[in-house]
This record gives structure tokens, C-alpha cells and sequence, in this order.
């Protein structure tokens, strides 16, 4: 027997803890397990708390699940009720919520006694979601829930994503565990370190699991409606802060482009920079696919800029008349720096950067944004004129973020050794830093009338092209990056309707105080009955100018963002209904 296979044949009475950065086939060693179990007819309790359990099905039967009888495989849909997603009414599924521990308990105990057979196999995957939302309440959860299910005869498996929290909470995780797997990944392949085991001494197995992968935008002219994209590009060249959103404007608070963004970095830290990056990039380079919509006046002024970008002289041409026209987005004041700029190696410094602004001295750099963008523009810059098709790249070098009084970014053609350390910096404890200092401006403003943030000169407000890539296209981007939007609002949402109650605010002053938050920072117009009513949500308004043929509601955040305020607040969930990216007039949620 193979030790991958003795592996998945997880003891009886035994808690195995399987541990490994996102993305690194946790999700599929957990299937294959259930598969190779299902076959000896093992009973499985499948806990989901990163996708819907109709999600669960799907991938085991793209791995080769056939037909199973119904009290073999029962599924604890953990995700659904957290992020606000449907719930559909199925005999071998139970609800619960990552929110809320002992409702995971009573779901696991149902099943339980549903299948009335021993050496039942609990796969729990993960238990990620519910640690950013309860905190060290996990630690009783594994002891009192996961521990006791395994000492009544039966077997655990959990997952647990490394660098998603402190590391001292892992340490104490793994402890609690009768055995611990980590997943590596080194040069391209991957390995199974058992550190300890009930029946397996340590040992490393390489293994082929594929994890999985970071989705590429596909992106092309004809995924635009053409007449409106004209529309749009004409109304930004010329300023028109009132173009796509008539009443509200085209214009976003800085301070919710910052709580999405590090939101969904909270949930997912290591994988969530680089897709956010690679799509932004991928974005921006096929830009010029979409630059016959510019005014004829711009698309003239295109025919007198280099075709070549390495020189210092050709870039400082191109940046001047490639940040000038973004003027209008007030994503930061930039700066070619030409002295120390050389052939193939150029700086641009940013003062009153999108990304870093409030964020002074947490420790690490933080711009995403502004590079993505700029290295995807570079490349497209240069295809549109005839020149190289060429990768370039980007990142910050001086950051406010580590205490510098403004950001520089280093653009180059091709690779940058320091580009891939940049985008899975970012720690625990510097997340939690960058979370705190939200929560208190945000509080601050909700309690005490203090700004979100302003900046000198550019002051609150964002334009919609910044904001939309704060989004990252998440129709696109695939599942991981969607999970990551609707779970880091629900935990975002949870944390505001938290922090009013324990200030004494009531039920009714809470909900003023929150729709007073969405409207000060022009997240759409909201209208609050038995119903909430969302126009020209700025998460999807973008929507008109793409036709994508969306089917279901895609506001992941806002939905994840309210379902996780009102489940504190009253005790009450979101279900959207309806959405602007679906072709609806608003979009508009009900409660349950």
C-alpha cells in the first residue's frame, strides 16, 4: 500500500490536522480521500466552509463520483448561510454558520445520528473561515466538537490554511491534533511532510496533487458593448463625475475601496495579492484592445509616442501622457524620476497613493494597485504602437507604508526577482495591524464624527476605474478570489455590527449608523424596507459596459459585507435576489 493511500485512510480515533499555504491541494487530498473511503464504504460527513456543498458534489463527481447511497455522504454546508448564498432544501445537507460554533456542532451531531453507523469519517475543509471569525473560540470547537467525534470511534480530517492567521494559533492547533500533515511546495513539486501520526511515523512523501491555480483574465474588445464604451471612455477623458451612476456619481469613497481590498486579504493573504496583481496586469495589457473607443483627438496624440519603452527619455514621454489622462481617478500624484531611471529600469514615485494612504508605518509595503496597472499599461502601450510584446513588471521599492513619506514604484521589462516576496509579505501580524487601523477609523466616524480618511490635495474620493480593479473582477477571476470578496465581507460586516453593540447602540441606531457608513461612502443608493435596495452598486455598476451574461447575483462583498452585519446586529441573513450585473435595474436582498 502506498503511503498517499495510508495517508487517506485516516485511524479510528484520531484527529489529523492537514496544514498548508492556500492553493496547495488541501481541497483536492481531502476529495481523493472521500473517494478512496466512499469505495469501502465508509461513511462521510463532508463540512464545507469555502464553497456551497452543491460545489462539494460537483468536484467529487469530476474526480470520479458515481452514484452513492444516501447515508454514506452528508454534507455540513457551513459557507451558504455566512456569505449569503442560496440555500437549496436537500435531504443529505444541513446548514450552518461559520459565525456561529456550537450551529457547526448541531449540524456534525445531526448528521451524525442520521447515519447511525460507526467509524463514520468527518472531512472538515477548512476550518480557515471559522477561525477569522471566532478567534480562539477554535481551539474549544476542536477539543469539545472534533476531538470528542473522533473519541466516540470515528475519524477527523480538518484543513487549515498556513499563514491565515497567527502563527502561535497553528502551533496550538497542531498540538491539539493527534496527527499533523503539511502540505509544501518546492521547486514546482509537492510533498506531504507527516510531522506526527497515530499509525504513520514522520516521514516526507512527494505527491501528486495538483494545487490549484491562479486563474488568468481572458479579456477582449468583444466582451465590451461598444456604444457604451465610447460613451464612457469620452466621459472620463472630459472629467464627468456623473456618467455611469446619474445621482451618486462616478466617484467612491477611498475608505471602502481599503475595507474590500484587506478584507478579502485577511481570508486568503498569500494567494489573494498575487491574483489581484496578475489580474489588474493581465487587464491593462490587453487595454489597447479597447483603445479604438477613446476620443479621435486622444487616439491622435497616441501616433506621436515612442513605439519602445526601454529608454528613459521614451518613458518619460509615454508616463506624461499616460498619467495625465488617469488624472481624473485620483489614484495618486506621480512622478517620473528621470535621475535615477536608467535604460530598462524606471521609477515613479507617488505621493497620496490609493493603496497606502492611513496605513503609515504598519510595517511592510502595501501598493497593489498602481503597479498591476501601470506594468499591464506599459505592455499594452507598447503593442498598440507596433513596438515589443513584451511583460513588464512592477514594485514598490519605498512605501508609506514602511514609514517613507511617499511610494516608488520600479517598473522593468520582464521578471523582478523581488516581486514574488513583495506579494506574500504580508503577515498575521501586520494584517491585523492594517485591520485594526480600519476598524477604528471606521468606528471613529460611525461613534465620533471623525473623516474615514482625506488626503491633502486629492482628498476622499476614488474613481471608478480605481475601484473597479479593487474588485478584481471576480466574474472572471474564478471561485478562490469570489470566496475571498464574500467571506472578507462577512467577516468585515460582523465585526461593524459587533463593535455598535458593544458601544451601547441599539438595533434601530445600528442599522441608521450602517446605512449612514454605505451612503457617506457612495457604495450605491440604499433604500431599507422588508427589503434592501441597491442602485448603481458601485461593486457591479461597472457591469453596463461589459455584457457578460451573468446568471447569478454577483455583488460578493456587499452581500457578504451585509449578511455578516445584520447576522450580529439581528440575527438575520441576506439572500441577494436581485443585480445589476444580471441586467436588474438595482440590486435588492432579502432577509431570513
Amino acid at each position: 500500500m502506498s503511503s498517499l493511500t495510508r495517508l487517506q485512510e485516516v485511524p479510528p480515533r484520531s484527529l489529523i490536522l492537514l496544514v498548508g499555504p492556500p492553493g496547495s491541494g488541501k481541497t483536492t487530498f481531502c476529495q481523493q480521500t472521500i473517494l478512496q473511503n466512499l469505495v469501502m464504504d465508509r461513511p462521510i460527513i463532508y463540512v464545507t466552509t469555502g464553497y456551497d456543498s452543491s460545489k462539494a458534489k460537483e468536484r467529487l463527481e469530476e474526480k470520479g463520483l458515481s452514484s452513492v447511497k444516501p447515508d454514506l455522504l452528508k454534507f455540513v454546508d457551513s459557507y451558504s448561510r455566512t456569505a449569503g448564498v442560496s440555500i437549496l432544501d436537500r435531504t443529505n445537507v444541513v446548514y450552518a454558520d461559520c459565525n456561529d460554533l456550537s450551529s457547526i456542532d448541531i449540524a456534525i451531531s445531526k448528521q451524525f445520528q442520521d447515519i447511525d453507523r460507526d467509524d463514520v469519517l468527518l472531512v472538515f475543509n477548512s476550518l480557515t473561515s471559522p477561525y477569522l471569525f471566532n478567534g480562539a473560540e477554535i481551539f474549544r470547537f476542536m477539543t469539545q466538537t472534533l476531538s470528542r467525534f473522533a473519541a466516540e470511534g470515528n475519524s477527523v480530517i480538518a484543513c487549515m490554511d498556513e499563514g491565515c492567521g497567527k502563527s502561535e494559533d497553528l502551533v496550538s492547533m497542531m498540538s491539539i491534533s493527534d496527527g499533523v500533515i503539511k502540505m509544501e511546495i518546492e521547486e514546482g513539486k509537492q510533498f506531504l511532510n507527516v510531522i506526527k501520526h497515530t499509525k504513520i511515523r514522520p516521514i516526507r512523501i512527494e505527491a501528486a496533487i495538483e494545487p490549484e491555480p491562479i486563474r488568468q483574465l481572458h479579456f477582449d474588445k468583444s466582451m465590451f458593448d461598444v456604444s457604451q464604451a465610447k460613451q464612457h471612455m469620452e466621459a472620463m477623458v472630459r472629467g464627468d463625475e456623473a456618467w455611469l451612476r446619474k445621482e451618486i456619481g462616478d466617484y467612491v469613497n477611498l475608505f471602502w475601496t481599503n475595507l474590500v481590498h484587506w478584507s478579502g486579504m485577511l481570508w486568503d493573504p498569500k494567494r489573494f495579492p498575487t491574483m489581484k496583481y496578475e489580474l489588474n496586469k493581465e487587464e491593462e495589457s490587453k487595454a489597447h484592445k479597447v483603445f479604438q473607443f477613446f476620443p479621435l483627438r486622444i487616439r491622435l496624440l497616441f501616433k506621436f509616442m515612442p513605439k519602445n519603452l526601454s529608454k528613459v527619455k521614451d518613458m518619460k514621454k509615454a508616463l506624461k501622457f499616460y498619467l495625465s489622462s488617469h488624472k481624473t481617478e485620483r489614484s495618486g500624484i506621480t512622478e517620473y524620476l528621470e535621475d535615477i531611471s536608467r535604460t530598462d529600469e524606471h521609477y515613479i514615485r507617488v505621493y497620496e497613493n490609493i493603496d497606502c494612504w492611513g496605513f503609515k508605518n504598519v510595517g511592510a509595503a502595501m501598493a497593489l494597485y498602481l503597479p498591476s496597472v501601470i506594468a499591464g499599461s506599459l505592455r499594452s502601450f507598447e503593442v498598440y504602437r507596433g513596438g515589443p510584446d513584451r511583460e513588464w513588471n512592477a514594485v514598490e521599492t519605498k512605501c508609506i507604508g514602511l514609514g517613507d513619506p511617499y511610494c516608488e514604484i520600479k517598473v522593468v521589462p520582464g521578471e523582478i526577482n523581488e516581486l514574488k516576496t513583495a506579494l506574500e509579505s504580508l503577515d498575521s501580524t501586520i494584517l491585523e495591524k492594517i485591520n485594526t487601523r480600519l476598524m477604528g477609523h471606521l468606528m471613529g466616524f460611525l461613534l465620533d464624527g471623525k473623516p474615514l480618511v482625506d488626503r491633502p490635495k486629492l482628498g476622499s474620493d476614488i474613481g471608478f476605474h480605481a475601484a473597479r480593479h479593487t474588485f478584481g473582477f471576480p466574474n472572471l477571476a474564478g471561485e478562490r478570489y469570489q470566496t475571498a470578496l464574500r467571506m472578507g465581507g462577512a467577516k468585515a460586516g460582523k465585526e461593524v455590527g459587533e463593535h455598535l453593540m458593544e458601544a451601547g447602540k441599539k438595533e434601530t441606531e445600528s442599522i441608521k449608523l450602517f446605512l449612514h457608513l454605505l451612503k457617506h461612502c457612495k457604495v450605491g443608493k440604499v433604500t431599507l424596507g422588508e427589503t434592501m435596495r441597491m442602485e448603481g452598486n458601485c461593486e457591479n455598476a461597472m457591469t453596463k459596459l461589459l455584457p457578460l451574461e451573468i446568471k447569478e447575483p454577483s455583488c460578493y462583498f456587499t452581500t457578504g459585507f451585509l449578511n455578516g452585519f445584520f447576522s450580529a446586529v439581528k440575527n438575520q441573513h441576506v439572500k441577494e435576489t436581485k443585480c445589476i450585473a444580471m441586467g436588474d435595474p438595482y440590486c435588492e436582498w432579502e432577509f431570513r
